[in-house]
C-alpha cells in the first residue's frame, strides 16, 4: 500500500507541475491575469484528480500482478502434481518398479527406438510356500529383498517392473547377448545370495528362475515375451534358479 501511495504521490505532484506550467503560459497569452483563484485550481485539481486516478490504476495493477503471479504459482503445482500422480500411477505401490502396463509400455518405446537389447523375465522360486507357511507379510518381505537384488544385479538404464506378482521384467538396453547372460547370471547370484531370516534366526532360501531373449531385427514385444517365457518355463522344469536365454528369438520361435 505505502509503494501504491508514493507512486500516486510522485505522479499528482508531476501533474500539478505540467498543469501550473502550462497556466503561466496559457491564462497570460490570452489576456487574463494569473489569480489566486487560478492557482488554487491549477494545483488544486490536477493534485486531488490524477493522484486519486493514478492510485486507483496502480491498485488494480498490482492485484492484477499478484493474481497473475497467484495463476502462474497454482499451475506449476498442478503441473507437479500431475507429474506425480502420473509417476505414482505408473509404479508397482510394493516394489517402486514399474507395473506392468508401463513396464511393457517403456518395452515397447526402447524397441522403436533400437533393435538391439535382451528381455528378461524373473521369477521368485517356491514363493507359494513362503506365502503358505510363512503368511503373506513376510513374502512381502521376501519380495522386496528379491527386488532389491534385481535392480542391484541390472545395469544403470535398464528398465525394470514388476509384472506379476512374484514375476519381474528387465530390459536390457543395447545388450548384447554375452552381457545380458552376465546380467541374468548376477541378477540369479544376487538373489541366491539373501539371507533371508524371518522367524527364529531360521533361514529361508530365496532362488529365482530366469528366461530370456535377445531382441531380433522387427520383433515385436509379443514375440519378445513368449520367446522369454518359454525359456523361464524351461528353466523352472530344469530344477529351478537357473538362466536360460535364447540367442536369437528366431530360434525360439
Amino acid at each position: 500500500m505505502s509503494s501504491i501511495i508514493l507512486r500516486s504521490a510522485a505522479v499528482a505532484f508531476a501533474s500539478v507541475a505540467a498543469s501550473l506550467l502550462l497556466t503561466l503560459i496559457i491564462v497570460p497569452a490570452m489576456g487574463f491575469p494569473v489569480n489566486r483563484t487560478i492557482w488554487l485550481s491549477s494545483t488544486l485539481c490536477p493534485l486531488v484528480l490524477a493522484w486519486a486516478a493514478s492510485a486507483s490504476t496502480f491498485w488494480q495493477s498490482d492485484r492484477l500482478k499478484t493474481a497473475h503471479r497467484e495463476l502462474a504459482r497454482a499451475h506449476a503445482q498442478l503441473a507437479a502434481a500431475h507429474r506425480r500422480l502420473a509417476e505414482k500411477a505408473s509404479r508397482d505401490d510394493m516394489t517402486g518398479m514399474l507395473n506392468r502396463e508401463s513396464f511393457f509400455a517403456a518395452l515397447d518405446g526402447s524397441r522403436r527406438k533400437s533393435d538391439r537389447g535382451a528381455l528378461l523375465i524373473i521369477d521368485a522360486d517356491h514363493f507359494k510356500k513362503i506365502n503358505d507357511n510363512f503368511g503373506h507379510l513376510t513374502g512381502d518381505d521376501a519380495l522386496l529383498l528379491i527386488a532389491s537384488a534385481i535392480q542391484r544385479g541390472v545395469r544403470s538404464g535398464d528398465v525394470l517392473g514388476r509384472i506379476g506378482g512374484e514375476e519381474f521384467g528387465a530390459f536390457l538396453i543395447g545388450a548384447t547377448e554375452q552381457e545380458a547372460k552376465r546380467v541374468a547370471e548376477r541378477i540369479r547370484r544376487e538373489v541366491e545370495l539373501i539371507r533371508f531370516r524371518p522367524v527364529d534366526e531360521r533361514t529361508i532360501p530365496l532362488t529365482v528362475s530366469i528366461g530370456g531373449t535377445v531382441c531380433g531385427d522387427d520383433v515385436n514385444v509379443s514375440d519378445l515375451m513368449r520367446a522369454a517365457d518359454r525359456r523361464l518355463y524351461q528353466a523352472k522344469h530344469q530344477g529351478r534358479n537357473l538362466t536360460i536365454l535364447d540367442t536369437d528369438i528366431s530360434a525360439a520361435a
